[in-house]
């Protein structure tokens, strides 16, 4: 199983990737974590400090190929997550978009690429061009980080837009989308409400998520000594079971922009419609529950 991890940056998407390759990795799986970023800093919890990539290799090597092997670019990272960086010209010398579109060669001829059960690419923001939206042509599944906001959805409505596009040519399904760092959903309730689409998990706002991007570990190495963080654990750890199952997932039908611009503007410049429609949804329901108790029973909806 391939599956391509995107979101707008920023939004906690390399955190959240290493965590579910943990989570599957605990289930028993051979994990390889590709991390497509130039800033090749995907990987880094995983081991707290940054691997040498993809294009360092073969100039440490001194561009004698045939001397490069498997664990020149593969490295063992924390929980046996097995790892690669992709890397990048340096800023504004060249197109990191191309680096991510040739990394899984090498990856081939090292014989390397079909010798996991799962390999997860983590790629950098917004789909931008053809280059980093090259992942989707490997993967079975793309999974969509975002948060509550604005921009988080926007991008993740042009990623949607990526997957229908090469779900053209290609087996790839939308497994859904992640909420990170949110202690609420109803922005996401109301993107998915207009564009249908599972939800995985919500994950709640939480300190220590985001600190341990700074410690360079992930929640499950962290609960070893945080046990009050296996809660955290349970929500990545949900993820990767919903991934194991092989979800049919969806072809999605992004909202085109300026639809989704009104959209979800308007859900902040008149937020009380939001909160009257609730209001009356949760009067109906009180009085379908009265009208089931007088029955003998309740019913209770969630």
């Amino acid at each position: 199983m391939k599956i391509a991890v995107y979101g707008k940056g920023g939004i906690g998407k390399s955190t959240t990737s290493c965590n579910i390759s943990i989570a599957l990795a605990r289930r028993g799986r051979r994990i390889l974590q590709i991390g497509c970023d130039p800033k090749h800093d995907s990987t880094f919890t995983l081991t707290g400090f940054l691997i040498p990539t993809i294009i360092d290799t073969p100039q440490s090597k001194d561009y004698h190929y045939e001397d490069v092997w498997p664990e020149d670019v593969i490295h063992k990272g924390y929980g046996g997550v097995d790892r690669v960086e992709a890397g990048g010209p340096p800023a504004g010398a060249g197109c990191g978009g191309y680096v991510v579109g040739e990394t899984v060669k090498p990856l081939k001829e090292l014989n390397a690429f079909y010798e996991y059960d799962i390999i997860s690419f983590d790629v950098l923001g917004d789909v931008v061009c053809g280059g980093f939206a090259a992942p989707l042509n490997y993967a079975d599944y793309c999974i969509i980080i975002t948060d509550n906001g604005f921009d988080a959805l926007f991008a993740a409505n042009r990623i949607a837009a990526s997957v229908r596009e090469k779900a053209h040519t290609h087996p790839l399904r939308l497994a859904g989308l992640v909420g990170n760092r949110t202690s609420e959903r109803d922005l996401i309730n109301k993107y998915v409400e207009a564009c249908p689409m599972p939800v995985l998990e919500v994950l709640p706002l939480v300190e220590d998520i985001r600190v341990s991007r700074v410690k360079g570990k992930t929640s499950f190495e962290m609960a070893e000594c945080q046990p009050n963080l296996n809660f955290v654990c349970d929500f990545h750890s949900n993820i990767a079971d919903q991934t194991l199952s092989k979800p049919e997932g969806i072809v999605p039908r992004e909202i085109p922009d300026r639809e989704l611009f009104s959209l979800l503007s308007d859900f902040y410049l008149n937020p009380n419609s939001g909160k009257r429609e609730k209001t009356q949804n949760d009067q109906q329901n009180t009085l379908h529950d009265q009208r089931d108790t007088s029955l003998g029973f309740t019913i209770i909806r969630h």
